[in-house]
């Protein structure tokens, strides 16, 4: 028998939800002295393709590996500037075609609020 016909992929995104790393971030001098908590998502839309290898994929663990390294950078004052900076390690990564970072700071307001932070998305240009 002929193999079935597949619909065609639409969209392909790769995820990493709910990223736990502790990072020297802020602007108060409380924030200063010692790591805080950070919760990171990341979806990195990707060309639509079928894949049976590690090697036709972005590998998620290549994201861990970058938020990793922004955080153990120094210090960073702004969650935006932590989320850009991953934001576009991650649009460098081969296949990436628009990435989206949410970074959260859960002791930013306690007790006021669970978590204070930031999303953003950047994309490559089209012509």
């Amino acid at each position: 028998a002929a193999p079935t016909s597949q619909p065609p992929l639409l969209e392909q995104r790769i995820l990493v939800r709910t990223l736990r790393l502790e990072a020297r971030i802020g602007i108060h001098p409380h924030e200063q002295d010692h790591p805080q908590l950070l919760i990171i998502d990341v979806e990195i839309e990707t060309q639509p393709r079928r894949v049976t290898k590690l090697s036709e994929t972005l590998n998620y663990e290549a994201v861990v590996q970058a938020a990793r390294a922004i955080a153990g950078s120094g210090h960073i004052d702004l969650v935006e500037t932590f989320a850009d900076r991953l934001a576009c390690a991650c649009l460098d990564m081969p296949g990436a075609r628009e990435v989206r970072v949410r970074v959260l700071k859960p002791a930013a307001l306690q007790p006021d609020a669970e978590a204070a932070g930031v999303e953003i998305r950047v994309g490559l240009a089209t012509p």
